[in-house]
């Protein structure tokens, strides 16, 4: 598969989507960083419903990727982790969502004026 997000596979017309999105913890992952400009572990932990050693995982594999930005520090004496998507990140979940968006939404054949000229079917009982 391609992370390009445009593309469709030929044989099923499905979208081809970036793989490391998809997965269901991370896209909640993504999705919640994508509407924030930062959040903290423990909030991710209440927005995923994710465990801690998941949600560190799952951290993980979007960080290794260059999706998310993972800044560990203090407050006080307590640890703080906080993540932001990057700017890679958001043009991955942007493509992303176009693409889920075009496969869930596709255009009737002959584009918007097509629709536009098609007849309402409650006009076509009278």
């Amino acid at each position: 598969m391609t992370a390009s997000g445009s593309s469709q596979d030929a044989a099923r017309g499905l979208p081809r989507v970036d793989p490391l999105i998809h997965v269901p913890a991370r896209l909640a992952i993504v999705a919640t960083l994508a509407a924030v400009e930062e959040a903290d572990f423990r909030y991710l932990l209440r927005a995923t419903g994710l465990t801690k050693g998941n949600l560190s995982a799952h951290l993980s594999k979007l960080a290794d990727a260059g999706y998310v930005h993972i800044t560990k520090t203090f407050r006080g004496k307590y640890p703080w982790t906080l993540c932001r998507l990057t700017p890679k990140g958001r043009a991955a979940f942007e493509a992303y969502r176009q693409a889920m968006r075009a496969y869930l939404d596709p255009a009737p054949p002959g584009g918007a004026q097509a629709a536009a000229r098609a007849p309402d079917d409650a006009s076509d009982r009278s």
